[in-house]
């Protein structure tokens, strides 16, 4: 192993994301060869030994990628003060610390990836590596194509613009509603939603089915697999 920042270590070593190691270090709850180290920019040596929360952190040779169907209805945090159902309540017979790569709301289902490797979870979801994200909405009414336009242009929401994005209506309903497909390569706050909000035809229900290459197929809701190596191998040159 090269010197590597300490937030890259606890990364890969699965213990969290980047973001989160950063914390974890500022909060001084991290330190090597038993020295607090509570300064960004700490760099850990092939030898050295390093400790989070009062146990020894260690790289993770082989990192765990799993593909889940999101119910509806599940949050994608471990915990929070309402005590509803977690995406880690699904992860049956998983013995490693998985984390989600991104979120998806509580009342949005579909494709989630869950791994151990911090690193690659940070890319993936960084604004940089504009990942595009598919998704497939049913919105109440059915937009005009001028309404279309104005969507794929970009959108003010609270004063920021977003990036274009690409919407297709797929399937119209009685009249009344229509099936959507949103392509997006943003990760902002309930982005669709409040995207459908903005130009008058709200979402009634949503599902991701896209992260880049990888597509939810026929994974049934609330199940999962583990992604096989030309998968991993594809996500790994999305994120360079």
């Amino acid at each position: 192993m090269e010197d590597m920042r300490l937030q890259k270590y606890l990364a890969n070593a699965g213990i969290t994301s980047r973001r989160k190691a950063e914390e974890l270090i500022l909060q001084g709850r991290v330190s090597v060869n038993g020295s607090i180290a509570d300064k960004l920019g700490s760099k850990v040596s092939p030898g050295d030994v390093v400790v989070c929360d009062g146990r020894e952190v260690k790289l993770t040779v082989d990192h765990t990628y799993i593909m889940m169907n999101k119910p509806k209805g599940y949050i994608t945090t471990a915990k929070e003060q309402f005590s509803r159902p977690s995406v880690m309540d699904l992860l049956r017979g998983e013995h490693k610390r998985l984390y989600p790569v991104g979120r998806l709301d509580y009342n949005t289902s579909g494709l989630l990836l869950m791994t151990d490797d911090g690193d690659l979870a940070q890319k993936l979801t960084h604004p940089s590596y504009e990942v595009h994200k598919s998704y497939s909405a049913l919105i109440k009414g059915i937009p005009p194509e001028g309404v279309l336009k104005k969507f794929e242009e970009g959108l003010d929401l609270d004063g920021e613009t977003t990036a274009p994005a690409k919407i297709k209506i797929k399937r119209v309903i009685e009249d009344q509603t229509c099936v959507v497909e949103i392509q997006l390569r943003e990760g902002k706050n309930r982005q669709v939603r409040r995207m459908c909000e903005a130009i008058g035809f709200p979402v009634l229900s949503l599902k991701r089915i896209s992260i880049g290459p990888l597509r939810i197929g026929s994974l049934e809701e609330g199940q999962y697999r583990h992604l096989t190596k030309t998968e991993e191998e594809m996500l790994k040159k999305l994120s360079g």
